[in-house]
């Protein structure tokens, strides 16, 4: 299978890539970059400049799939600048290959794939998320998800399948979440923050690549919640980092309006809690290498 990967040098995207390549699919990638344009028999980069609405048509040829991971990164201070290009990042990018498609008679894409995020579910102690949740966040985040899901979706007018994966924290050594948690563990500072009981619900890297890519090849469409069948607290997450670490978990939990002075609206990514049902893309018939969260953070601070 051919694949064109969309945000292939992220976080996903590449542990996504690694696997299609191990695999034997080939991958077209595009980026902004012009320098990280490669040429090889099974990974070809073509360069694309979405907020212009440029595009190197060629990226298509010989493509079965898209697999869409654009979009800037949340952990980021939220500036009204910066909230736009959340947006924008998310929203241009599906437009610019929904015109290409659109505009190309002959192309081969028979289904498309594209990120998403549980914010679209409202921040709450005790439901549990489900993919045919009615309720909707509409914070920030919560309003993102919704455009980029609507945009997504666009693609079903020109009879192109589409699969969307709500994704929730991505456990990774390489970057995200997990490597800004450890950073006060490390130094003995670990703490829950606000009142630690906020739900997290976590997927180890492994996993959302090695589901990216069975949704691929098996043919699966529809909404999925890209989330392992475990969430978690904030508090437990933090302890059993520190446990993994073997470095002390002691002190009070850092305030809410501590974090909030701290990083200002994005503080909202600490204390929104959303525990989030995995059992929909379980009846596929995917299973997860790292249901688990203590064996995941082994796996991931222990190599």
């Amino acid at each position: 299978m051919r694949i064109l990967i969309c945000g292939a040098t992220g976080l996903i995207g590449s542990a996504l890539t690694n696997l299609c390549l191990q695999e034997n699919h080939e991958v077209h990638y595009l980026t902004t970059r012009k320098s990280k344009i490669e040429q090889s028999e099974n990974y070809k980069g073509f360069y694309w400049n979405p907020t212009q609405g440029e595009i190197d048509e060629a990226c298509l040829e010989g493509v079965d799939a898209i697999v869409n991971l654009s979009g800037a990164n949340i952990a980021k201070r939220w500036t009204e600048t910066y909230k736009q290009e959340i947006v924008s990042s998310r929203v241009d990018t599906a437009n610019v290959l929904f015109k290409l498609l659109r505009n190309t008679k002959n192309h081969t894409i028979k289904h498309y794939i594209s990120a998403s995020g549980i914010a679209i579910y409202p921040s709450s102690l005790t439901e549990n998320y489900k993919e045919d949740t009615e309720a909707e966040s509409d914070d920030f985040l919560g309003k993102v998800v919704k455009q980029w899901e609507l945009h997504a979706n666009q693609f079903k007018s020109l009879e192109i399948p589409v699969t969307i994966l709500r994704t929730g924290i991505v456990l990774s050594k390489k970057g995200g979440a997990l490597v800004e948690m450890i950073k006060p563990v490390k130094y003995g500072v670990g703490a829950a923050v606000g009142s630690g009981k906020q739900w997290q619900s976590w997927i180890h890297i492994d996993d959302i690549a090695r589901m990216y890519l069975y949704v691929l090849t098996q043919n699966i469409t529809g909404i999925y919640n890209g989330v392992g069948p475990n969430p978690t607290t904030n508090k437990l997450l933090t302890k059993e980092i520190a446990s993994v670490l073997k470095k002390p978990f002691f002190l009070p939990n850092i305030p809410k309006f501590v974090m909030k002075l701290m990083l200002g609206e994005m503080s909202t990514l600490l204390f929104s809690s959303q525990q989030v049902n995995a059992e929909r893309i379980e009846k596929t018939g995917f299973q997860f290498n790292f249901p688990t969260l203590r064996p995941s953070l082994e796996d991931l601070l222990k190599k």
